[in-house]
């Protein structure tokens, strides 16, 4: 596809988390011919998880339709599942967009749009089996491309698949060439990137960290989809997935 008046279109929401969106942005606002906003319910700044505040430069009222649509997880997931105005913007965007893609828990918005019923995707290791309550299957990859939807596991994982969007919307040589200008090489000091590889110990003090906002989520997962059958359509420290 050519990249000509290509348009990317960010989402936030309160309680993202910041390198969901800031990763992808980086490596997806490189890509010459490319314009990318930022979008936010109203031209308000948008508080990240961290508590960094980051300023939308187009609000959904005045939003075009993008050709990529970009959503990104966070604690945030959770109020904004049932956002009816959120999740209806996402929607219908979804539903004209070439092409979406959900970083980490932003499957979980994606998911509660209905527009990813019945299809593969992906999400982070500790939301990932919340996919099924919206007729997702779950994916444990780190990408997942299925169709036009492309979806990451947790956070980090998002800057892998803005290269792989690119590289199949533009070209492997154009994504190749935007991971060496930001010199992608990672080698984390540590094998404990997944539960499969980091130490037992690690994984049970997280697990166990995270466990009220993991209940606390399923309780929204519940709700949205109830909400999703409704209208007809198909935690501190630790815990900011």
């Amino acid at each position: 596809m050519t990249n000509a008046a290509f348009r990317v279109g960010v989402v936030m929401f309160p309680g993202m988390t910041q390198l969901d969106m800031t990763g992808p942005l980086e490596v997806l606002s490189a890509v010459p011919g490319w314009t990318v906003d930022l979008i936010g319910e109203t031209l308000s700044p948008v508080r990240c998880a961290r508590g960094f505040a980051f300023m939308p430069t187009v609000d959904f009222s005045h939003a075009p339709q993008y050709d990529l649509l970009v959503v990104p997880g966070g604690p945030g997931v959770d109020e904004a599942m049932l956002n009816r105005s959120l999740v209806a913007f996402v929607r219908d965007q979804a539903a004209h967009a070439a092409y979406v893609f959900g970083i980490c828990t932003g499957s979980l918005l994606l998911a509660a749009t209905g527009c990813l019923t019945g299809r593969r995707a992906s999400c982070h290791w500790q939301a990932v089996e919340f996919l099924t309550h919206f007729g997702v299957v779950p994916s444990r990859q780190r990408m997942t491309i299925d169709g036009r939807f492309f979806t990451s596991g947790g956070v980090t994982a998002g800057i892998d698949m803005a290269l792989k969007v690119v590289g199949e919307i533009v070209g492997v040589e154009a994504a190749q060439g935007i991971q060496l200008l930001l010199e992608y090489d990672p080698e984390p000091p540590y094998r404990a990137g997944t539960p499969d590889v980091a130490p037992a110990a690690v994984v049970e003090r997280l697990t166990l960290a995270s466990a009220q906002r993991k209940n606390n989520r399923l309780k929204a997962v519940l709700a949205a989809s109830q909400a999703i059958g409704e209208v007809g359509t198909q935690p501190g420290g630790y815990p900011f997935f």
